[in-house]
């Protein structure tokens, strides 16, 4: 475990960072409560710090209510100190500190402190994957892998507002598989899901890093094109139309044709054109081009 050790006495910080380097920790040893703070805030801080209660700086308390207002993983801190009436422990536990250590230090006492910090810490870290992996869930086409239908909307939104404030054109494409029922209905779902998964990898490999693209629902994408204009947007929905069937897919009875209608809608510079219009802008136009045969693209 990587323990941040905070004391202003060099000597009890060499004593206390020896102690811990035989127990197999690794330590970082800092002088001062500022180089505490920036060392647990940083990206790959440690999650387990042993602060002195008093040393410059900032006092042990005080980086204890930094840690606790700033960090984004929880960070278990112990206070070393020799104070142990019951009201200063009262006033540190108001700073939410975790626990403490009473000077003179005691090994045994400190191996408890560890142990039992390093179960609040994994329970932390297994917490937050788990709130991660829920949040991905509730954010993700499970199938595909892209944003659902509610992530790419909201990223349309938020698009068009940034696009107001900086007087820019934004536009979207919805793509949709052409007669991707017959698929279902003659060769299974699972071969139509794995259609899905095929045509949603080669939608990506067209856009530029700050494009987005998410599953509406069934075999309906959404392509977010900030900054592009008319002739732009159509140039990559083109190229989309051209990926998805470039090749045909290896299916369990046989090669599989497949291709893309996509219907293409911009706003102008200045335009006010909400989310909702915009989309059913390009809906008509993805109508046109189902109405026009089919494969191809339409503004």
């Amino acid at each position: 475990m990587r323990i941040l050790i905070a004391d202003d006495d060099p000597v009890s910080r060499r004593l206390l960072e020896g102690t811990l380097v035989r127990m197999g920790h690794a330590v970082v040893a800092v002088a001062d409560g500022t180089a505490a703070i920036k060392g647990l805030l940083a990206p790959d801080g440690p999650r387990f710090a042993i602060l002195d209660w008093m040393m410059p700086g900032a006092d042990g308390l005080t980086v204890c209510r930094e840690i606790r207002k700033n960090a984004e993983a929880y960070v278990y801190i112990v206070v070393l100190t020799a104070r142990d009436r019951p009201e200063d422990r009262m006033v540190a536990l108001d700073a939410e500190v975790d626990d403490f250590l009473t000077k003179p230090l005691d090994q045994a006492e400190l191996r408890v402190r560890l142990r039992s910090g390093a179960r609040v810490v994994d329970l932390q870290s297994r917490l937050l994957e788990t709130q991660r992996a829920l949040q991905h869930q509730a954010n993700h086409d499970v199938l595909t892998g892209l944003g659902n239908r509610r992530m790419i909307l909201e990223e349309l939104a938020s698009e068009l507002a940034r696009a107001s404030r900086e007087r820019r054109s934004t536009s979207i494409a919805i793509g949709d598989l052409d007669l991707f029922k017959q698929i279902n209905d003659t060769l299974g779902h699972k071969t139509g899901d794995m259609v899905l998964q095929i045509a949603a990898k080669r939608l990506q490999t067209v856009l530029r890093s700050y494009d987005a693209v998410g599953r509406l629902g069934g075999e309906e994408f959404l392509l977010l094109l900030p900054g592009c204009e008319q002739v732009e947007a159509l140039e990559i929905a083109e190229r989309a139309r051209l990926a998805v069937g470039s090749e045909p897919i290896k299916g369990p009875s046989g090669p599989i044709a497949i291709s893309m209608s996509l219907g293409v809608a911009s706003r102008k510079t200045g335009e006010t054109t909400e989310a909702v219009s915009l989309v059913e802008a390009a809906d008509l136009a993805l109508y046109r081009a189902k109405a026009g045969g089919r494969n191809r693209v339409s503004l």
